[in-house]
This record gives C-alpha cells, sequence and structure tokens, in this order.
C-alpha cells in the first residue's frame, strides 16, 4: 500500500538509467505527484528553467553535465535556489556527501533506496517548502501594504526605497556587518508602513499640524510595528520601525529611549530618513537643498537628535563641503 499523499507537487526526476527513472516517476506519482524525468544534466537545467519543480530527485554520475554542476547551479540562482534538492546516488563515499552539501544538496540518498524512504524524505522537504512559501506570501503581503503607503501621498513616493539606498551605503562606511544588512534593508523599506492608518488629510495636510494631528502621526511607530511582529521572519525589523524617530537625548518617540539603549541600526536609519524627508518635496515646503540638509543634519546632532558621528559620515559619504553650524537649538529638526 502507497503512504497516503499530502497533495499534488512537480517533480523533477534527473538519472540517466532509464530504469531507476521510471520506477523513482511511478513511485511518486502513487503519491499524487506529477513527475518530469530527465536524462542528463543539461536537460534537467533546461526542464528546470522552462517550469521550475517543487523538487528535484537528482543523480551524481551522468553524460554532459552531473549533476554536482546541476546542484550548484540550481542553488546559486536566486530564482531556484528555493528548489529542495535530494540526491540519489550509487556513489557512498563520504566525499561525495560533503561535496554534495557543499553545493547546497538538501538531503543525500544512496542506491539501492528503501520505496518508503524516498517518499518520507519527499514528503519533508516539500513541507518545508510550503512552510518557506508561506513566510514569504506573508512578507509580500507586508511589502505590498508599504508600498500602498507611498501610494497614498504623490509627497512619499520612492521615499522609502531612497532610505534604503542611503541606508546601505552608510552601513558599508561603517562597516556594519553584512549579517545585519538584510534587516536593515527591510526596516527602511518598511519604516512608515504603520502610516497605512494615518488619513490622507493629515499625511498632505499644506500647513502646520495640530498637536492632536502630530499624535496620529506618531502613532505609526507602534502601529508599524505591531504589524510585522507577528511575522517571525520580520522580528529583528520591528525594533527600527518603532524607533526610527527616537533621539539621543531621550526626547523622541514613541518610547524615548536614548543613548545606548538604540542600535547602531536604528540610529543609522534615522539619520537617512531625516536627510530623504529634508531633501524631499512636502505638502508644506520644497525640497531643500543638498548643503543646506547637511547643515540641517549637523545641527539636529549637535541638538541630542541624531547620531553626530554617524552625520558626519553621512556628510562625508555625499562628498559635498559642509557649512558650519553657527547656533545650536535644542529643538528637533521638523521633518
Amino acid at each position: 500500500m502507497p503512504l497516503a499523499a499530502e497533495g499534488a507537487h512537480r517533480v523533477l526526476v534527473v538519472d540517466d538509467n532509464p530504469s531507476v527513472a521510471q520506477l523513482l516517476q511511478e513511485l511518486l506519482a502513487t503519491d499524487g505527484h506529477q513527475v518530469e524525468t530527465a536524462g542528463d544534466g543539461v536537460e534537467a537545467l533546461e526542464r528546470v528553467a522552462n517550469r521550475p519543480p517543487d523538487l528535484i530527485l537528482l543523480d551524481l554520475d551522468m553524460p554532459r553535465l552531473d549533476g554536482f554542476q546541476v546542484c550548484r547551479h540550481v542553488k546559486n540562482s536566486p530564482a531556484t535556489r528555493l528548489i529542495p534538492v535530494i540526491i540519489i546516488s550509487a556513489q557512498t563515499e563520504f566525499q561525495s556527501k560533503l561535496q554534495a552539501w557543499e553545493m547546497g544538496a538538501d538531503d543525500f540518498l544512496t542506491k539501492p533506496f528503501q520505496r518508503v524512504e524516498v517518499l518520507a524524505r519527499c514528503r519533508c522537504l516539500l513541507r518545508i517548502k510550503g512552510l518557506v512559501e508561506e513566510r514569504e506570501s506573508a512578507e509580500a503581503v507586508v511589502f505590498a501594504l508599504a508600498r500602498a503607503v507611498e501610494a497614498k501621498s504623490p509627497y512619499t513616493h520612492g521615499h522609502s526605497e531612497r532610505v534604503k539606498e542611503y541606508a546601505l551605503r552608510l552601513a558599508a562606511q561603517l562597516h556594519l556587518h553584512q549579517s545585519k544588512w538584510d534587516t536593515l534593508a527591510k526596516g527602511a523599506l518598511l519604516h512608515d508602513i504603520g502610516k497605512i492608518s494615518t488619513p490622507d488629510a493629515i499625511l498632505n495636510k499644506a500647513g502646520p499640524l495640530t498637536s492632536e494631528e502630530f499624535t496620529v502621526v506618531k502613532d505609526h511607530t507602534w502601529q508599524g510595528a505591531r504589524i510585522v511582529e507577528p511575522l517571525r521572519s520580520l522580528r529583528d525589523v520591528a525594533p527600527l520601525i518603532r524607533w526610527h524617530h527616537e533621539r539621543l537625548d531621550g526626547r523622541g518617540y514613541p518610547d524615548a529611549l536614548a543613548g545606548d539603549q538604540l542600535s547602531l541600526e536604528v540610529r543609522l536609519l534615522a539619520v537617512a530618513d531625516v536627510y530623504d524627508s529634508l531633501a524631499s518635496d512636502r505638502p508644506y515646503r520644497p525640497p531643500i537643498p543638498h548643503a543646506r540638509c547637511l547643515e540641517l543634519l549637523r545641527t539636529n546632532a549637535a541638538g541630542g537628535g541624531l547620531d553626530p558621528e554617524i552625520v558626519e559620515q553621512f556628510c562625508e559619504l555625499t562628498g559635498e563641503p559642509i557649512p558650519a553650524v553657527v547656533a545650536v537649538p535644542r529643538a528637533a529638526v521638523s521633518v
């Protein structure tokens, strides 16, 4: 009796032995999967390119292009790297297994194989792939919401993307460990997502905001963090969203954090955000010239808002002369 099917998936079996390929095809078909076969590595990559499968069962010893090369190609391509690859080979040496894993293979079975084990391994990897796709779908919804925020107002179009570019350039300048770049990039793209709940009349208001309206605007920080917190893959991003309007002197919002309570990524994002807000068109003012923006950044930092060192690094990054700051007001720069 075949094991119970968990749903149809597209599976590609790659083996130059027609008997083995047919055996695997029939086995997987009994589990409800749609199975295609390829007789060598070149044919396999052609099928992957034309119609990416959900799972690949791959032999190592094949003509034209061996399994190691096929696996490396699949796992190095952003479009296919999440496709699980199971190596099924007569090679039993540990070195072969090690090389396959180094190429990105997800599992390794030796011939002759047990049918029940093949089905169990396939189901396991397909289940994991499904969970990854669910997570990515949820992330896609969140990023779509962020784009919808910018679509609410012509004055914010492209703001988050520009903030991301500034933030990543600063990260390189400050030698931020690359393991944190992805979180920083996502935080920059999502930092204003909470404004999805901010009324358009406030976002596009041509005059000064009332204290009540400003309170509504400030709520976008914690509301944005609340949107992403249910997604485990974005939990590291939540602090950047919640705290990008905090100040080093503790007079920011929403939590009045200060100094070392703010991570380097948060302080870095704040500089990028303030600069682009100053340099962009707003309903209440035209864009501020670049040189003046740099001056205002330094004034803000001197007044206890932005991180002075990061501001200096940003000014150096732009390659423009930095005007001297004469007065140092305590108020934050309005953005």
